[in-house]
């Protein structure tokens, strides 16, 4: 067994791992309390341990001071085993116990007066009770379902304590005198020694701090054990074991508890303390010293600290839990990469703030839907088109999916339309609302093209017309200002192709084939993104170029180049154009100056498109 006061975590690295260090420098020096020396083996243990560990809901580990030191984990056990009780028994557990506060110590020997029930399962009544209602083939086998059970929760196989049990067992009277009355109540419908022995067993079982953590955690994180992903409880229980913790799991210290430190939690004499923030963390404490309630005193001023100072009151809304929005920008602000011609973007430059995008994340609740919601409201009027992102949300409610679908209704009547970036349909419900002969479609898989989507709503509501006009070689703008009889000569160097929407032009990695000139349609360079989707790098139009760079330097093209519309291509190929070099030097020059001066501006407005947001998809 460590020294007394030992640390055995590494020094601390990082801003959570520093708080928590300091926390436990802080509470270290409290020795005050007493030993549980009504259990003979609990009164031997090394009365300065102290352990303190946070783990997330992801299973990142926090902890300075005897975090593998093993102990007890006595009444902590209680929620487990009532989680398991659930589980087996469903809504009958609550014709055998209570869930109200009892106002009493946790070994009272007490029944409700009215119902005859446990008050709850935190107290010594309720636990017992919940350990005969856990079902099996024999005494053996439903201990057994009990250790598995939390084995599950902290991720690993945990063991009774033989020596433990046997002190308990010798000296737990007062628990058998509990048995009994439960059985004469009708609580228990069968050996009350058996209920009491199970109890005593479950309550000897050995778990460290670190495990006692990784178990809160699980609770944490709905169940789930955060690094083997193994469900050990389901969902709706969890929320049913944590409401009772909240309220019961601190016993007659529960109310100063939720004031102080607001979390679920669940503390036993074997000097464990396990705290719960849901969706968030969990904390263990381990110091054997305890107060006249029966808890670590070591452990609730840790608990106390740790609160205070990360703000995890469950009752503290913090500003992340006030707002699901992660960015709110217009087209204007953040446009499209598809390259447009300057009267679109003179359009755009004017109406582009009357269509907006709105990024979400998080788990959207009701706080957030409704900070996402009001956002929204503080257009009214003013908006023609809405794109919701929602790549970044987390779990999604059935009252947030409610709110943006009334959001949505809200908005057609002003004549706004609504679009989505979800491309892993968790808005489904809302999807199916959407209009599906919409041309331009409503749910895009990136950001990039429900801007282009917003863009064009925009221009079909305040722009000219528009025209498809295709361009002749001769009057190509890569061409345009040489003179004439410089034009025509270099048009008759290009050779005119047409590809179908969706054909590859060139793939990413082959050798320069070429200047293209594009005379009709829209080109897409793309590539493949850390989602694994396609997405785009750039949408090229008419009158538009690309190859220049591969062909002048040689260099293989670092992107696939695929006809987006049907396309009707001018293409200068490579014999061609290094045979200007010997037969029209001048020729070649001009080209050469009127390429590199659309390339500069191509350039120019794909890296302002990209750190208009940071080169999201």
């Amino acid at each position: 067994m460590p020294a007394p006061h030992a640390d055995t975590t590494p020094s601390p690295d990082g801003v959570v791992a520093r708080i928590v260090a300091e926390v436990y420098r802080r509470c270290r020096a409290d020795d005050s309390g007493a030993l549980a020396d009504y259990i003979p083996e609990l009164a031997a243990v090394q009365p300065d341990s102290f352990g303190l560990c946070l783990a997330t809901a992801d299973g990142r580990v926090y902890g300075s001071g005897d975090l593998d030191t093993r102990f007890t984990i006595q009444s902590i056990s209680k929620p487990f085993t009532y989680a398991l009780a659930l589980a087996d028994r469903g809504p009958a557990v609550a014709e055998r116990i209570d869930v109200e506060p009892s106002g009493e110590p946790f070994f009272e020997i007490s029944l409700d007066p009215a119902s005859q029930r446990p008050r709850n399962p935190m107290i010594n009544a309720g636990a017992i009770a919940a350990a005969a209602l856990i079902t099996g083939r024999d005494a053996g086998d439903r201990f057994e379902r009990i250790r598995r059970s939390y084995s599950r929760f902290a991720g690993r196989e945990l063991r009774l304590n033989e020596a433990v049990y046997a002190s308990e067992a010798r000296t737990g009277y007062r628990n058998r005198a509990i048995g009994y009355l439960l059985r004469g109540a009708g609580i228990i419908d069968g050996d009350p020694d058996e209920a009491v022995d199970r109890y005593f067993r479950q309550c000897s079982i050995d778990i460290t701090c670190r495990d006692l953590a990784m178990m809160a955690a699980t609770l944490a994180n709905n169940g789930v054990h955060p690094l083997t992903r193994e469900r050990a409880l389901t969902a709706p229980l969890v929320r049913q074991v944590l409401s009772v913790m909240t309220t019961c799991g601190m016993y007659d210290a529960a109310g100063d508890w939720v004031t102080t430190v607001g979390l679920p939690a669940k503390s036993g004499v074997g000097g464990g303390i396990l705290a719960v923030l849901p969706g968030q963390l969990g904390i263990a404490v381990y110091s054997p010293r305890l107060d006249a309630h029966g808890s670590s005193v070591r452990g609730v001023r840790a608990c106390r600290e740790l609160s205070e100072r990360l703000g995890l009151h469950f009752l503290h809304v913090t500003r992340a839990a006030h707002t699901a929005i992660r960015a709110a920008y217009s087209v204007a602000e953040a446009p499209s990469r598809l390259r447009r011609e300057v009267a679109d973007l003179a359009v755009l430059e004017r109406f582009g703030d009357r269509a907006r995008i709105v990024e979400l994340h998080g788990d959207l609740l009701f706080a957030g839907a409704e900070s996402a919601v009001r956002a929204v409201e503080e257009f009214p009027g003013e908006l023609d088109a809405l794109v919701l992102d929602v790549r970044e949300v987390g779990d999604v409610s059935a009252i947030a999916v409610r709110m943006l679908e009334e959001l949505r209704t809200e908005l057609a009547a002003t004549g706004c339309r609504v679009a989505l970036v979800d491309p892993d349909a968790k808005l489904g419900q809302l999807e199916s609302s959407l209009d599906p002969d919409d041309p331009h479609g409503r749910v895009f898989i990136d950001r990039d093209g429900a801007a282009e989507w917003c863009e064009q709503v925009v221009l079909d509501r305040y722009g000219p017309p528009a025209q498809r006009t295709a361009v002749p070689v001769a009057g190509h703008p890569a061409l345009a200002g040489l003179p004439e009889d410089q034009r025509h000569s270099l048009a008759a160097e290009f050779t005119v192709r047409t590809l179908a929407r969706g054909e590859t032009i060139v793939a990413a990695g082959s050798p320069r084939s070429g200047l293209y000139l594009i005379l009709d349609g829209r080109v897409r360079i793309g590539f493949t993104g850390r989602d694994g989707r396609r997405h785009r790098l750039v949408t090229l139009t008419t009158g538009m170029s690309f190859g220049e760079i591969s062909l002048i330097l040689d260099q293989p093209f670092p992107n696939d180049i695929l006809a987006e519309t049907t396309v009707s291509l001018a293409v200068l190929t490579p014999d061609r154009f290094d045979t200007l070099t010997q037969q029209a030097p001048a020729l070649k020059v001009a080209l050469l100056e009127r390429l590199a001066a659309a390339a500069y501006g191509q350039a120019d407005a794909a890296v302002r498109a990209l750190a208009a947001h940071g080169g999201a998809y």
